[in-house]
This record gives C-alpha cells, structure tokens and sequence, in this order.
C-alpha cells in the first residue's frame, strides 16, 4: 500500500478536501446551489468601483450630495426603471 507523509502538500490539500466535504455535498446534491458568489458581487461592483472617486468628493456636502444620488439609481434599478430615464 502507497502511504503519503502527512506532512507533505498533497496530504495538506486531502485533508482541506476532506473538512470541506459535508457542506460540498449540497452543491452536488442540489443542482440548483450556486457554487460561487458572483450574482453578488456584480450586485455591488458599482459600489466597489467608485470607493477610490470617493475620496475625492471634496467636501460633506459633496459626499451627502453624491450618498443622495447613488440611493437614487440604486433604488431606481430595484424597481425595474432606467435610472437615466428616470433622473431626467
């Protein structure tokens, strides 16, 4: 019988397989189970673009003003509405 030291990386890599299991199983199981959070992360990825224009706002009222702005378009996309339709 082959043995493997349990020191080495490809024992490392069984066992992080082998803890992982019981919850792995319901993605096999259910077909329907995203394996992935990529939905989510395009949900938010405008958020994340513009963290960096953020701090150049400028001021409080610049960053008030542009709080009231991004709610706006968020809101609007929510309810299934062209937020460029919609704002002008």
């Amino acid at each position: 019988m082959l043995r493997i030291s349990g020191k080495s990386e490809l024992a490392k890599a069984i066992r992080y397989a082998l803890s992982r299991m019981k919850k792995m199983r319901d993605y096999l199981e259910n077909g329907f189970l995203e394996l992935d959070n990529n939905c989510a992360e395009r949900s938010i990825r405008c958020v994340a673009l513009g963290r960096k224009n953020y701090l150049f706002i400028g001021s409080e009222g610049g960053g008030k003003a542009a709080a009231i702005i991004y709610t706006m378009i968020e809101t609007a996309k929510l309810n299934d509405v062209d937020p460029q339709t919609w704002l002008t």
